[in-house]
This record gives C-alpha cells, structure tokens and sequence, in this order.
C-alpha cells in the first residue's frame, strides 16, 4: 500500500510539469484528427440508421408511445446520438489509450527513470513488435469481454463494475508491458506480474473509474449541439490526460518494485558459491574422493 499510494502522489505532481502537458498534444492532435474524419463520413448515416431502428422496433414502440403522451415525442432525436456515442466510445478510448501506449509511455518512462532511477540497467526484455503483439492481443481480449458482458451492463450495480474491470485490467497489462519493456528481463516482468498482479488491477480500475469523466463531457456534446465540436475534443484530451497520469502511475510503482525485486538477496546454493573440485586436482592434492568437498577451490594451485 505505500509503494501504492507513493506512486500515485509522485504521479499527480508529474502530471503537474510543462513536458508531460505537452507531451500529451500529439496523441489528442492523432485522436481527434482520426475522429472527425470518421464522424465526418459516417456520423449522419449511424445517428439516421439508430433513429430508424428505434421507430421501427416493435418493442419500443409502447415507450414512444407513453413519451408522446407525456409531452416528449421528440426525445428520439436524442436518444439515437446517444447511443451512437455510447456504442463508439470504447472504440475511442481504445485508440486514445494505444495512442498514448506509443507516444507517451516510453518517454514518461525514461522522465522516472532520470530522475529517479539513473542508475537501473536496461536489460531488454520487450522489442517494438513484442509490445504491438501484446497490445494488440489485450485489445482484443478486452473488446470481446465487452461483447459478452454486454448484456449484464442491463443489472445497474454491474454496469459500473465490469467496465471498470475490464478498462482496468487492459490499461495494467498494456501499461506495464510498456514500462518494463526496456528495462526488465522476460523473468523479471513475468515474476513483477505475478507479485503485483492485484495492485495494478487495483490501479487500472481507479484509472478507469477517472475515465467516467470526460464520458460525461463526451456526452453533453450530443445534448448541446452547438457545443459538440468543442466538447469532444476536451473529452478525448481528459482521456489522453488520465491515459498519461495512468502511465506515470504505472512506470514510478513497476520501476520503485523492479529495483526492490534486483536488490533483494539472492539464496545461491552451495554448489553456486564453492563449485566442486575437479578430479584430476584432487589428485594432485593426494585427497580421497570424500575429501574433495571440504577443499576451498581459491587454494588449488
């Protein structure tokens, strides 16, 4: 808990300086560059395709019906934008989060690293297409837990936990694949992993609790027309800023645990320390074959 709640402050204070403000531009130029393109082809025909389905549909229809008469008969032109946005907005975060996975995490890495850890050997245990396989495939096992648990998301205490738990578990496993790609060997990221599997989860479900935010915002620009061009891209520069804190987060808990796991004590066995003596010097020695294990080997000439 206090390596937790350590890395977390130092975290917030980072989030603080000019470089990591700046850093975070390019990943929101790169998202809301590729989302205006894609709502400028599409938006209309998704939002026109979801108004038609909800006057269409045959189990809706009591609900319109019960709205007319209550004097919202025009309440569908809002609730089609809506879900469009709810339906795109994994698929946008997802892209927010890779975004700031490539750009940010490896330079706010090297930040902590400098000044922190100046010292820490890079032993290399992740390349470039390491990383891109292991993201890509925790992507996809994130979206198909969406896709299954979507119908759950209908009992309202479980639409709050399983998306913190599933946007949880994908930011702790691309982010500290990230973090220790560089720095640690295979076996030291897999032990880290297995011993700090928990607080990570913990520290993507808050992570992913923060990213409710700029949801809300996100939200508000289909309430507000006129502000929605302005709306959105405050919301996906929240997402990239949270994305940025969350790497922060990641890379002062994984390096701070890293250098405690390479400065604990090695239990070397006997043979690691005093390798047994060759024969032919035993010989020499004129020592029987039950001596040979109570010779120092430093003595051997």
């Amino acid at each position: 808990m206090k390596l937790l709640m350590d890395s977390f402050w130092r975290a917030v204070m980072y989030c603080l300086l000019p470089r990591v403000i700046g850093l975070s531009v390019l990943p929101l130029v790169l998202t809301v560059g590729l989302s205006g393109f894609l709502g400028y082809l599409y938006w209309s025909d998704l939002v026109w395709t979801v108004q038609q389905w909800l006057e269409t549909s045959s189990w809706l229809s009591v609900v319109w019906r019960w709205l007319e008469g209550v004097g919202f008969a025009n309440l569908k032109t809002v609730v089609a934008p809506l879900l469009v946005i709810f339906a795109v907005t994994p698929l946008v975060v997802v892209v927010c989060l890779l975004a700031v996975s490539f750009f940010m995490t490896p330079t706010l890495t090297r930040m902590v690293m400098d000044r922190r850890f100046p010292d820490m050997q890079r032993k290399h245990g992740g390349s470039l297409l390491k990383s891109l396989g292991w993201t890509f495939a925790s992507v996809l096992l994130a979206l198909g837990a969406f896709l299954l648990t979507l119908p759950m998301w209908l009992v309202p205490p479980l639409a709050m936990l399983l998306p913190a738990l599933i946007w949880g578990w994908l930011t702790y496993r691309v982010m500290v694949f990230d973090v220790l790609a560089d720095f640690a060997s295979v076996q030291e990221r897999q032990t880290l992993m297995a011993r700090h599997r928990m607080s990570w989860l913990s520290m993507g479900v808050v992570t992913g609790l923060m990213g409710a935010a700029p949801s809300l915002v996100w939200a508000s620009g289909a309430l507000f027309a006129a502000a929605f061009v302005i709306l959105v891209p405050v919301a996906i520069w929240i997402y990239t800023l949270v994305f940025a804190f969350s790497s922060l987060w990641f890379a002062h808990y994984a390096l701070a645990a890293l250098q405690a796991l390479r400065h604990e004590p090695v239990q070397a066995s006997v043979d690691e320390v005093l390798p047994a003596v060759p024969l032919h010097a035993s010989a020499r020695l004129g020592l029987d074959s039950d001596d040979v294990t109570d010779v120092d080997p430093r003595r051997i000439p």
